[in-house]
């Protein structure tokens, strides 16, 4: 039994390991597939539509900031309710609560297609937001399976393969929009919605370990998690590296459409250069960040997030601005991301992993959070007139955030060692 550096609670190994897993039988843990879609369904929610929003308000008749809070409400409601599932996962298990999250998934997004005015639509937008227990509990069930570093790199190909949704998300929704319609989106949403919670129902079995509290117990748990300094650091890094990429996506869209006068289709196909970063950053997580180690990795993609946008900068205020410089230099974003995220998710799962789902919950809530109200933030600094600058300041600047915590966070680690 292990010792956390942060605190004398007791570690214990993790109930479950892929060697146990058997594809198809609930009696096992999942596949890695399975986590990839269940992961990945949620990232599809989030961005395959955005190349429609313009479309969208022309649709309902509404302005384009009211359309654009489908992507800010959503994500304010994706915080609000990662702080709930958390918990209720440690307390009950991760397999009912993914089941019935993906069911409720499918009946929003029904809502979604149907909706007869903006405001329906939204309301409905904001029910989708359920499936971010999709996220958040993938998370956990890796962290039930293996130890730390194992996680981290697991974790990583898991989002590598989550990867290739933001990548063809946006452009498919783009393709979707201008052959059917925008309702053809969330059509798509319906199928693969359906697709996953009937997978979750055939191969995922239980991981969490049985539950030997109650729900007021553990409740009083928590501030053994929220009065770690190291939990707090890794949830920052994690929190600002994102932010850069929410920004983005709050401000890309119309970026796209009304200063580079690009087509849905185009916004999509240009929309999904930061996932090529990002696959490769989780590509470099997965096969280095046991060897590495999780500080040094989450290090080397905030370095490459704040220093990587630089350029494009650099080249706007040189006059050299266009779409492809501009959606070009953000793979620096999604490089940064995929290093860091994994990394700090498996940081934050390893403070109190008795707590893994509350940690996964709580940390992802801050997140998300955050990315809520920086894309509410860049939609609404862009406007007539306005140009690409605003955006990328506000990445830079939330970049170096996130270096500046995880510098906090080794100097932290290094502190209780020295000890």
């Amino acid at each position: 039994m292990n010792i956390d550096k942060a605190g004398s609670l007791p570690v214990t190994e993790p109930m479950s390991s892929l060697s146990d897993v058997r594809y198809f039988d609930r009696t096992t843990p999942p596949h890695i597939s399975t986590l990839i879609l269940a992961t990945g369904l949620g990232a599809l929610s989030m961005n395959m539509f955005l190349p429609s929003l313009p479309n969208m308000a022309e649709y309902y008749g509404a302005d384009y900031r009211l359309l654009q809070l489908s992507v800010s409400l959503y994500l304010a409601v994706n915080a609000v309710l990662q702080l709930g599932i958390g918990p209720i996962s440690d307390r009950f298990g991760r397999r009912p609560v993914l089941l019935a999250s993906f069911t409720l998934f499918s009946l929003a997004t029904i809502g979604c297609i149907f909706a007869p005015t903006a405001e329906i639509f939204l309301a409905f937008r904001m029910a989708q937001a359920v499936v971010v227990a999709g996220l958040v509990l993938g998370r956990a069930v890796v962290r039930d399976m293996v130890d730390t570093d194992q996680a981290a790199s697991m974790i990583g190909y898991v989002t590598m393969g989550m990867a290739v949704v933001p990548m063809i998300g946006p452009a498919l929704g783009g393709v979707l929009d201008q052959a059917f319609g925008w309702q053809s989106n969330f059509i798509v949403l319906f199928l693969v919605g359906l697709l996953v919670l009937w997978l979750t129902w055939s191969d995922l079995g239980e991981t969490a370990r049985p539950a030997t509290q109650s729900f007021r117990e553990q409740v009083r748990e928590y501030p053994e998690l929220l009065t770690s300094r190291r939990f707090w650091g890794y949830c920052a890094a994690a929190a600002f590296a994102s932010g850069a990429f929410f920004a983005y996506l709050g401000g890309a869209p119309y970026v796209g459409s009304e200063i580079y006068n690009l087509s849905p289709a185009q916004v999509g196909l240009f929309f999904g250069s930061p996932a090529l970063g990002y696959f490769l950053g989780n590509f470099i997580s997965g096969k280095f960040s046991v060897r590495v180690g999780i500080n040094k990795m989450i290090l080397f993609g905030a370095m490459g997030s704040t220093f990587g946008l630089v350029p494009a900068l650099i080249l706007f205020l040189t006059g050299h601005d266009s779409a492809f410089v501009f959606f070009g230099t953000m793979t620096a974003v999604g490089l940064g991301n995929g290093m860091v995220l994994p990394n700090a998710n498996a940081g934050m799962l390893s403070v109190r992993p008795h707590l893994a789902g509350s940690a996964s919950g709580l940390g992802g809530s801050i997140m998300i959070a955050g990315g809520a109200a920086l894309s509410a933030f860049a939609g609404s600094i862009l406007g007539v007139g306005s140009t690409a600058l605003p955006l990328i300041v506000i990445m830079i600047v939330v970049s170096a955030l996130s270096l500046a915590s995880i510098l906090y966070t080794i100097r932290r680690e290094r502190q209780i060692e020295g000890v």
